[in-house]
């Protein structure tokens, strides 16, 4: 069965990870600072503090040797990275929880891809660190979701059930437009950008008139505004019905594919929060990682209240980064023969260039965007489907050797992944990721 191949080696060797860390007295958890590391840096603190262990928390974007100095003489839990970073093993006291490709290497590392399992697909960090520690379900969800790992299959397939068993997880099939649980149904529109509705998406007139039409009633009896788990079932076909015919009027037919699937509410946070929808409680986390505040999206986890008002103020800022991101995309992206190439330099941060290339629904080739990195180089993020991939598209193996051809490094999963190279290498560097596709 996909996603069990080698499943029991794998959890020994979680076991194995999980009595490491026992044995350390103060360790310095060390995480990504998109949804997935935010979610499984926080994992494994909740595990510390069920220990009742002391540790430090430190978001990085990547481990270089800079990273590795300040690290020594410290116990060390890696989650989201250092598999495929072969100079942490000049670490002593360090075990990693990653799900990157990798080739392994003397540190202890649990890790899907030693054992036959796609960590790319299957299961993510946070799901790592759930089979390591065996807490905090719903954020192994969570991350898996914000690592666009949808819908959840393999050893995530077997989390949710894990999940559903412990009465934290509900799965429905419903529609996957963000803010079901949270916003008006008019912002709920209004602010869909995944998938990016044109005509409706940042139109709060089109949206009014669009749920009108649809003899959707916006507000209750009482005059409260009404958001979509509100609706009767009814409804809920009447708008998934109608957003499908505005769609493929439009010629976008190809988008409906993804507004109906499985849905997973988190039934242990508060309902009618972004919180409870684990779809919403990944973007949430990615406002806080990619506006560089990943203390909040962890306090979030954690159960802060001053961290989510805080998180809900990120998340804000961080959509309308997005929405002006896809329309830059929109107008920038070129096809460059063997895939599509945005120059987000100077417009779209390097933090979010990698989601606004998932994001764009019409792509049928890999997409490589660019934007400035905070040292004067060049970001690179690589997205593309699962089409591609089934083809033999291995983006971490391309973008890695690529960008190590041209004096940087990069790596990450067959379907996404990333790189950073020289300002002054770009071009030699699309001729390598050319080549290699």
């Amino acid at each position: 069965m996909r996603g069990f191949v080698g499943r029991e080696e794998f959890l020994s060797r979680c076991g194995e990870v999980r009595e490491a860390v026992k044995k350390f007295k103060k360790p310095v958890i060390v995480n990504h600072y998109d949804a997935d590391g935010l979610s499984s840096g926080a994992l494994v603190a909740k595990a510390m503090k069920e220990m009742g262990k002391e540790y430090e928390i430190k978001t990085v974007k990547k481990v270089d040797e800079e990273l590795v100095k300040e690290l020594k003489g410290n116990e060390v839990v890696f989650v989201d990275l250092g598999g495929s970073a072969p100079i942490v093993d000049e670490l002593e006291d360090v075990v990693v929880i990653d799900h990157h490709q990798t080739k392994g290497g003397s540190a202890l590392q649990a890790n899907p891809h030693l054992f036959g399992l796609d960590g790319g697909t299957e299961i993510s960090a946070s799901g790592v660190a759930y089979c390591v520690f065996r807490t905090g379900v719903d954020l192994a969800i969570v991350g898996a979701i914000g690592d666009m790992q949808y819908p959840l299959v393999g050893m995530n397939g077997w989390i949710v059930e894990e999940g559903i068993r412990e009465g934290a997880v509900r799965k429905e099939i419903d529609l996957r437009l963000f803010g079901r649980t949270s916003r008006p149904l008019i912002s709920m529109l209004l602010y869909a950008d995944d998938p990016f509705l044109p005509g409706l998406t940042g139109n709060e007139g089109a949206c009014a008139s669009f749920l009108e039409g649809a003899g959707i009633e916006l507000r209750d009896k009482e005059g409260k505004w009404r958001v979509y788990y509100d609706l009767s079932g009814e409804e809920r076909r009447k708008l998934i019905g109608e957003l499908a015919r505005y769609l493929t009027e439009r010629g976008l037919g190809g988008i409906t594919e993804g507004l109906v699937g499985e849905v997973y509410l988190l039934l242990k946070r508060e309902k009618g929060t972004e919180l409870y929808d684990a779809s919403e409680f990944s973007t949430l986390l990615n406002a806080c990682g990619r506006n560089w505040k990943p203390e909040i999206g962890i306090g979030v986890c954690l159960g802060d209240e001053g961290a989510f008002r805080e998180a809900k103020n990120l998340l804000a800022e961080h959509r309308k980064n997005l929405r002006n991101g896809i329309e830059f995309a929109g107008r920038k992206t070129e096809d460059y023969g063997g895939f599509l190439f945005l120059d987000g330099r100077g417009a779209i941060r390097d933090t979010i260039i990698g989601v606004i290339a998932g994001m764009l629904y019409w792509r049928e080739k890999p997409i490589i965007g660019i934007a400035d990195d905070e040292k004067g180089g060049i970001k690179v993020s690589g997205r593309g489907k699962k089409e591609l991939v089934e083809k033999g598209l291995n983006l971490g193996k391309v973008l890695g050797e690529s960008s190590r051809a041209v004096g940087g490094d990069g790596g990450g999963h067959k379907i996404a992944a990333g790189a950073n190279i020289p300002r002054d290498r770009l071009n030699d560097f699309l001729k390598e990721v050319g080549k290699r596709l």
